[in-house]
């Protein structure tokens, strides 16, 4: 063997190592035998941790049980998770890294719509299909491309929902607004909810906002006590990791009206920071996992008999549907290729989730869903109302 074809051996064995590696770049992973990669996209540490963590093991459950069933086609789910750290530089690695070293077919997971901005147009680059766990900006699969799906409504429906319920149900008719300027998610809901409130008659008094990150909020609940008239009701535009900490500091303050809040008040920090000064508190939210219901009572004894806890918010039940809406595409088109599973989620009608009914009508890629109102007193979250906007 003379020395050239030597190393044209060498180099073609290398090639092969590398292509196995890589599982074939997210069109088939593990090959037409092997188990099916969906590559999940959750951050466990950081400010998205308190939604995050529930909504992987939410997923992680799914697969589970899916492959216990005898799997999808045959064949094993295999989930590959790498920590997005609540960062964005990692966050686009760790997308990168599951399409293109762990092969993943599909992508499942995050739940704020800033980072979902971040890691979509990778995933629509590649042409393979992300479904988005709990990011709810309506605008999200317009803006990435027809690779990406949504499992929750949009901020539109749960500003609508949660305005509608602090007009009707608690009769209020002016209202002070805080927001958290950073996210997409957050100024989303605020635009919403002044809409729906004062098409319905309400006023708001004063709109005030604060620096993602900030932890001293004195400054805007001095301007609050200052003002002429005291509002009916508060409305705080935040994600989770603020949201106790501004409940116990308006509490503190000596505050006594109701506070309003979207999804990302759906977390434990909500109690855990503010504890018996998190009262009085309405969320809008995407399921109650107290609920009787068939589907949803399951889900919730499977989750704590895997996790020895029940969920702790309802991006865990949405961490479930994600892989489960995943598996079912798989099933309906019979190819784990993610142009067949695009294919198939685009034609999702009718999926029973526990989050509730999910169809892509047209082209929109984002379901129409009735929203849940959580109650919280005394630091105990409980079903107050759900309403369809």
């Amino acid at each position: 063997m003379n020395r050239t074809n030597a190393q044209a051996i060498v180099a073609a064995a290398g090639a092969m190592l590398l292509l196995a590696a890589c599982g074939g770049g997210g069109s088939e992973g593990g090959g037409e035998d092997g188990p099916i990669v969906i590559g999940a996209v959750y951050s466990v540490t950081g400010s998205q941790s308190s939604i995050d963590e529930p909504g992987l093991k939410g997923f992680e459950l799914a697969a589970k049980q899916i492959n216990e069933d005898g799997g999808v086609l045959g064949r094993d789910i295999e989930v590959s998770h790498v920590d997005a750290a609540s960062d964005q530089t990692t966050l686009t690695n760790v997308v990168s890294e599951l399409i293109d070293n762990d092969g993943a077919v599909a992508l499942g997971g995050i739940n704020d719509s800033t980072f979902a901005l971040a890691a979509g147009p990778i995933a629509q680059s590649s042409q393979v299909p992300f479904v988005v766990s709990g990011a709810t900006l309506p605008t999200l699969p317009e803006q990435i491309g027809d690779y990406f799906f949504m499992v929750p409504f949009g901020d539109d429906a749960q500003a609508f929902a949660i305005a509608d319920y602090g007009l009707n149900e608690l009769e209020g008719q002016t209202a002070w607004v805080l927001v958290d300027q950073a996210y997409d998610f957050t100024t989303a809901l605020n635009t919403f909810f002044q809409q729906r409130w004062e098409e319905g008659g309400g006023e708001i008094l004063l709109e005030d906002s604060y620096q993602s990150g900030d932890t001293d909020y004195s400054a805007q609940i001095a301007r609050l006590q200052d003002l002429e008239k005291q509002p009916d009701v508060l409305f705080v535009s935040a994600i989770p990791n603020e949201a106790g900490i501004i409940t116990k500091q308006i509490r503190d303050a000596g505050l006594t009206q109701p506070i309003l809040s979207g999804d990302g008040y759906d977390t434990p920090l909500l109690a855990d920071v503010a504890g018996e000064n998190a009262d009085d508190v309405y969320f809008s939210t995407h399921v109650s996992l107290d609920s009787d219901d068939e589907q949803v009572s399951g889900f919730v004894a499977a989750y704590e008999e895997e996790y020895g806890t029940k969920p702790e918010n309802a991006f865990a039940a949405l961490g479930y549907d994600t892989m489960n809406l995943i598996a079912d595409a798989i099933e309906r088109g019979e190819d784990a290729s993610s142009e067949a599973i695009r294919d198939a989620l685009a034609d999702t009608s009718g999926f029973d989730a526990v989050t509730g009914n999910i169809a892509y009508e047209g082209e929109s890629r984002k379901p129409t869903k009735s929203v849940t109102i959580i109650e919280v007193q005394d630091g105990v979250y409980e079903f107050a109302d759900e309403v369809t906007p």
